[in-house]
């Protein structure tokens, strides 16, 4: 999959079939629409392409209106977005940077700037509440009666549902702040996972727990740090890291702030999320995740990130975790188990 930032670029391909969106989560309704688009692109003879913001619309007006509580809670980084899009086989991406310009362009200037003479599209795919240009002013309706005008296809896909539920970005934000992790897999149609390269942070978990007992080398994590990002979850959960060893390995993560620890650390109050794996393979050594990219699955919500009075406090609290985990873990492998049993019945 080619990834462009803009559409001024030599190698980009400019005939193709087009769908435009957030795909904030790339859930099962996004993953139907490029199924679709693919199909259609296919029986065109052109690439499918998606066409993609960054800043997310509506980080752009909280930021411009200084209101940051209007922007929304993100699902996904941008990474993980173009990670999924590739995964449902899509030739390409436009990413298009979100500012005052793209804000204030009039419905039928996108049309005809973007659209007609950036992209050349012969085809256009939108969902059922697709709203476009300066105050969201162009629809379905325009589109349509301009690809007429212009000579490209426009087409509107319905909203798409799972045992009676709409599966929508904001269902998946709805599931994940209430920590129904279950509902978050069905709406994706995967585990939650966020992923990124392994940086070095404060090396704090390595003295917190060095003897407490079990704790081993104490409770060095696996950190990936994100800017600008307010993630729809939040909290200390049960994972699964994947991208280190064949087999995914057990562990407990903390998403967020880490609002035990001085706001202005290394992080600078940025989300980051700090894995511990429950048992660290001797193969891998002290420092073999440092630089690699890894996938850390959110499985199971254990608690909402607490504030521990002291740093002995914090490092009870995170042994509980870790038993919590193990415990959480030891009855999914049960439930398995007797799933399986039942099934050879």
């Amino acid at each position: 999959m080619k990834v462009f930032r803009g559409f001024h670029h030599p190698e980009l391909a400019r005939a193709c079939a087009l769908t435009i969106g957030n795909f904030d989560g790339v859930h099962r309704g996004h993953q139907a629409m490029l199924a679709l688009l693919r199909n259609e692109a296919a029986h065109r003879g052109v690439p499918s392409c998606v066409m993609t913001f960054e800043p997310h619309p509506r980080d752009y007006f909280a930021k411009a209106q200084q209101k940051p509580e209007i922007a929304p809670a993100r699902i996904a980084t941008l990474r993980d977005k173009l990670l999924e899009l590739e995964r449902c086989g899509v030739d390409q991406v436009v990413v298009l940077p979100f500012d005052a310009r793209l804000a204030s362009q009039s419905p039928q200037a996108f049309i005809e700037e973007v659209l007609v003479k950036g992209l050349g599209v012969r085809y256009v795919l939108v969902g059922d509440d697709f709203r476009f240009g300066t105050q969201r002013a162009g629809d379905y309706a325009m589109l349509d009666a301009a690809g007429q005008k212009l000579g490209f296809d426009v087409a509107r896909m319905n909203s798409y549902e799972v045992h009676g539920l709409r599966v929508s970005s904001s269902a998946v934000r709805d599931a994940l702040s209430e920590a129904r992790m279950q509902d978050v897999s069905t709406l994706l149609g995967r585990p939650y996972s966020i992923s990124g390269h392994v940086v070095h942070g404060r090396k704090l978990g390595r003295e917190l727990g060095a003897t407490h007992e079990g704790a081993g080398n104490g409770f060095r994590t696996l950190n990936l740090r994100f800017s600008h990002w307010k993630s729809a979850a939040s909290g200390i959960f049960a994972v699964e890291v994947h991208g280190l060893t064949p087999e995914p390995l057990a562990g407990v993560a903390n998403l967020g702030i880490r609002p035990s620890l001085d706001p202005n650390d290394v992080n600078g109050g940025r989300v980051l999320l700090e894995t511990h794996v429950l048992d660290w393979p001797a193969t891998l050594g002290g420092e073999e995740g440092y630089g690699k990219i890894i996938r850390v699955d959110l499985l199971h919500k254990l608690h909402d990130e607490l504030k521990y009075d002291s740093l002995d406090a914090l490092t009870q609290g995170i042994a509980q975790d870790c038993e919590n985990a193990r415990a959480w873990f030891a009855s999914r492998h049960g439930e398995t188990h007797r799933q399986t049993t039942r099934d050879r019945i």
